[in-house]
């Protein structure tokens, strides 16, 4: 059998202030065909694990290109248009094949392209007709969309998230992929929409609990696969919102039913999945009034995983005007304060101006008077489902009993290397503020004797009611507190 598989993802925020170009995606991973390495980018997940099956079944393996780009504001024309064409181009050289796996992210927005994904799948099957199969994995952070759907044989979301899980849903997916070549299994799909707009933190109840039943349920009865679209909060696109994706083996009346009953359930959920986010000083009170250390802060507001620079101060600027001191806090995008950083040497002890430089919702830039305590050229931090993730010529410095971790590439919290590899010691800490929204937990709570998501200002705000949507469909819970 002959297998295509490539990638082009980014998840996209429309209300974030810098636009997605090819450097943002040559910054994160840029493979052209054939060019992937061994180890795992993360949304190449379908390549690796059709490597995997193909070795064992001796299929034909046709790499083409791989791109991601760090989440950021809306994608511009041209990258979205040229890493598009580039990856068609890729598939046409690969023809004939019997199977096309690709992995995307499901909330790309491009100008002009409000459902990147929709739009690629299509010219996709345009090139290789309704008799290949085509699927796709997705981050459950997407807008699902009729067209991705119709497009598609199959789409398989992460189940997890954290989203350590991702090449256990690209194997599922090579998996049943296969056997629909084999004409073993005819997928058929449902959807249903759920009205609503949820966030789904497996690592606690009650979404670790439906996860379970939905693992559970699949691969009985005719039932294929199940996938929750959490949805992109901060996506202004009209599908954004939170779906049930059922596939069953020839039977539409029982994927709709369950999907239906499924959605449904979550419904009746949608209050205990509600992250609760007191404001900055109402989690620091928090925080230090825990018996022990180290207290994980997440500053998901500035998550670069969602698009937000990674450079704010509002947290930084309160520690300090606080006194509250054994602290470690980062990652902090400052590629500027780095430079000055490895100029000046390790040990060093000078005036540096920290953060908030993209604009207002990064807050004021710090000055500080600040130690050097460690330098390193090209950290690589472990990332989710062990994916490397690189970050740049990375600095630790110190100011008033806080280590910052600045660091040049722009990327989120996720393994805690990031700063034990700088020397910083996170298990002495009395509190660690990570810019991250969930992403960090796998790693971090490891260390963690307590975990807070604290609401701060910032691109990714947790507060969505006070976002200026004009596309998204309404009503919508929990915009709208009339849906049931």
């Amino acid at each position: 059998m002959r297998v295509f598989s490539g990638s082009l993802a980014t998840e996209t925020n429309t209300f974030a202030p810098m636009p997605t170009g090819m450097a943002s995606f040559r910054d994160r991973g840029y493979y052209p065909a054939g060019k992937h390495p061994e180890a795992m980018n993360f949304f190449a997940g379908p390549l690796c694990a059709a490597r995997l099956r193909g070795k064992e079944k001796g299929w034909t393996l046709l790499e083409g290109m791989v791109a991601g780009a760090q989440p950021s504001g809306t994608t511009t024309r041209a990258a979205y248009e040229a890493l598009r064409d580039e990856l068609l181009a890729d598939l046409r050289a690969a023809l004939p094949v019997d199977m096309v796996v690709l992995g995307l992210h499901g909330a790309m927005v491009a100008d002009g392209y409000d459902d990147c994904e929709g739009d690629l799948l299509r010219r996709v099957r345009d090139i290789v007709g309704p008799a290949v199969v085509v699927g796709a994995e997705l981050d459950p952070h997407c807008h699902l969309t009729p067209e991705m759907v119709s497009q598609a044989d199959l789409l398989i979301c992460f189940k997890e998230y954290p989203h350590t899980d991702v090449l256990e849903r690209a194997l599922e997916l090579v998996d049943l992929c296969a056997a629909m070549a084999a004409r073993k299994i005819r997928p058929v799909a449902a959807v249903v929409d759920t009205g609503m707009i949820v966030t789904m933190h497996t690592s606690r109840e009650p979404a670790r609990g439906f996860v379970d039943r939905l693992q559970a349920l699949e691969g009985k009865d005719g039932v294929l696969s199940i996938s929750v679209a959490h949805g992109f909060s901060w996506g202004d696109v009209a599908e954004m919102g939170t779906k049930l994706l059922v596939y069953a083996d020839g039977d539409a009346a029982n994927a709709q039913a369950l999907a239906r009953r499924l959605a449904d359930e979550l419904i009746a959920l949608r209050e205990g999945l509600t992250v609760p986010y007191p404001g900055i000083d109402a989690a620091l009170d928090e925080a230090l009034a825990q018996a022990a250390g180290p207290v994980v802060l997440a500053d998901g507001a500035d998550n670069p995983g969602g698009g937000a620079a990674g450079d704010s101060t509002f947290v930084l600027r309160r520690l300090l005007e606080r006194g509250i001191a054994n602290v470690a806090l980062g990652p902090l995008w400052d590629p500027i304060a780095v430079r000055i950083a490895f100029e000046a040497g390790a040990g060093a002890r000078l005036p540096l101006r920290i953060g908030g430089k993209i604009g207002p919702l990064s807050g004021d830039p710090l000055d500080l008077e600040v130690t050097v305590k460690a330098l390193q050229r090209d950290l690589v931090m472990t990332g989710l489902a062990n994916a490397p993730v690189a970050m740049g010529d990375c600095a630790l410095v110190e100011t008033a009993g806080i280590e910052i971790a600045l660091i040049t590439l722009r990327n989120q919290a996720m393994g805690t290397d990031l700063f034990t590899q700088l020397g910083c010691d996170l298990a002495a800490k009395r509190l660690i503020v990570v810019k991250s929204s969930q992403h960090f937990y796998a790693s971090f709570s490891k260390v963690a004797k307590h975990v807070i998501y604290l609401g701060a200002p910032g691109s990714v705000t947790l507060d969505i009611t006070t976002l200026p949507y004009t596309k998204v469909r309404r009503p919508k819970w929990p915009l709208d507190k009339t849906v049931r």
